[in-house]
């Protein structure tokens, strides 16, 4: 398929911006950075998403394809190249122009840059190096960048643009090596890996240099322990010291992760904050996609692949993207039901769990129950088979097993550990704390005491659980995900005409 060359900007940004609506990027940014004089823009460490991307989804990056032009026939993949669709090709030129012009209107504060393979992989990679050379040394765009990181690329090339961008990410694609050679026979599990592995390394290294970090085989860990969010206040009578010497006695009944309080268990792999002149390499880290339901692969093989991703490569995020028939071919699968979004928020549910909360893949589910009940989230699907772990006292539970409680977050169990210090806790206290009581109750106590009488049966428990959990289920099964929008849409809002105007 020729590439069209006698397309204006417009018309090649609807058909790139299009292009790249199935590769996940909605994230914060992960790194803060300063405006300086001379230069335009900055990033911000803690989410810049205020505007939309071509596929509806509120971030603030310019998400584009360079090309949707390539070589590859991946089987799930709307620019495999045996498809016969409209290809077009940005120049470097016109992706800093957009880049820039986009910024200056305020559209965005970033650019998420992807692209199919255009002649072959060093060439697709040395343009994408091109953009971000130009658009940092020339243009001197200070702004948020993530590109992709394409597999099979020079190490070299992918080292210099590392130096240039905030965030890469290597789609793994298909969890197994076996789903890559049935639906994308021309990339490898080595040729995806191997990048994953440079850029660690490369942040790795960088982190040591900067004297924060260790390197400790495949992974990173602080030099010296943290101090807790949450300082011990100072101690005023022999009722605060009783009160914790007992939460420490009943703690020790309750094994569980030690964590690092309100971090993910698997470290920052990445600078985060960077300043002054000097280049960094990838300061936000990188991460990866998975696509949900190509193929027959169950929740915890998903979960697993994720976990030992996290654990070998020092990934930031691992994205889970719901699979879309856009191509019909025998080796797919048919989804009657449409995508399968409420799989894929079942997923990214979990992940959080072992990501902040100490979870392991083989505790969420195993061998003998594969994949996830669609009905109750990760948590409390989780609890209702350990009940024998419940009910927990909430002025005597330790952090770390507060943190199993459904309907518990990071934040609101840290007010807790802070709070019982000083006091005994009520439900109403959990409540203002932003303890969700509708799930916490049947698992917590208080002062020895259930809120309401209930009995801790697993079929009773589920019953009273499924009513709020059906209707979120609904919520994300009928939403509308893949409405493409433009970054100038009107959306055709109509507006009921209030009294007056009916009367005009």
């Amino acid at each position: 398929m020729l590439i069209q060359e006698n397309l204006n900007i417009q018309e090649k940004l609807t058909i790139l911006s299009d292009a790249a609506k199935y590769d996940v990027a909605c994230t914060s940014s992960g790194v803060s950075r300063k405006g300086k004089p001379g230069s335009l823009g900055n990033a911000v460490e803690s989410g810049i998403c205020h505007s939309f991307s071509a596929d509806g989804r509120c971030i603030s990056l310019l998400k584009i394809l360079f090309t949707n032009q390539c070589v590859y026939d991946c089987k799930y993949c709307i620019n495999r190249c045996s498809n016969d669709t409209l290809r077009t090709s940005f120049t470097v030129d016109e992706v800093c122009k957009l880049t820039i012009e986009f910024y200056q209107r305020n559209y965005i504060e970033g650019l998420f840059l992807s692209s199919g393979i255009l002649h072959s992989v060093n060439y697709t990679m040395e343009q994408i190096y091109q953009v971000l050379w130009k658009l940092r040394q020339e243009l001197h765009f200070n702004g948020y960048i993530h590109v992709k990181a394409i597999p099979g690329a020079d190490p070299a090339l992918i080292q210099q643009t590392g130096f240039l961008a905030d965030r890469m990410s290597v789609n793994l694609e298909l969890p197994t090596a076996e789903g890559l050679r049935k639906l994308a026979p021309a990339k490898t599990r080595d040729n995806i890996l191997k990048p994953m592995k440079q850029i660690q390394i490369g942040i790795a290294k960088q982190l040591h240099q900067e004297g924060g970090y260790l390197p400790i085989g495949n992974t990173l860990r602080l030099k010296k322990e943290e101090p807790s969010v949450f300082p011990e206040p100072a101690r005023e009578g022999k009722n605060l010291e009783s009160r914790e010497a007992r939460a420490e006695s009943y703690e020790k009944t309750h094994s569980g992760p030690k964590l690092r309080l309100g971090r993910s268990r698997y470290g920052n792999y990445g600078l985060g904050r960077v300043f002054g002149k000097r280049e960094y390499f990838v300061p936000a880290g990188q991460s990866t996609q998975m696509i949900v339901g190509a193929t027959p692969e169950s929740d915890y093989q998903m979960l697993a692949v994720a976990e030992a991703l996290y654990q070998k490569f020092g990934l930031k995020r691992v994205f889970y993207s719901a699979y879309i028939s856009v191509n019909e071919d025998s080796s797919l699968p048919a989804l009657p039901g449409g995508p399968p979004l409420l799989r894929e928020h079942r997923l990214y549910q979990a992940d959080w769990l072992m990501r902040y909360y100490g979870f392991d893949a083989s505790e969420l589910l195993s061998e003998s129950q594969p994949n996830f009940n669609v009905f109750l989230d990760p948590k409390c699907d989780w609890a209702l088979r350990h009940l024998e772990q419940f009910p927990v006292e909430v002025n005597l539970a330790g952090y770390e097993t507060l943190l199993r409680v459904p309907g518990m977050g990071v934040k609101s169990v840290g007010r807790i550990v802070a709070a019982r210090k000083t006091a005994a806790l009520t439900f109403a206290d959990l409540k203002k704390m932003g303890v969700v009581l509708k799930r916490a109750q049947y698992f917590i106590t208080c002062s020895g005491k259930l809120m309401n009488p209930v009995k801790i049966d697993q079929d009773y428990i589920t019953s009273h659980l499924l009513g709020d959990e059906k209707r979120n289920v609904l919520d994300i099964q009928h939403k509308d995900s893949y409405r493409q929008l433009s970054l100038f849409d009107d959306m055709h809002l109509e507006r009921i005409p209030g009294r007056k105007e009916a009367v005009i």
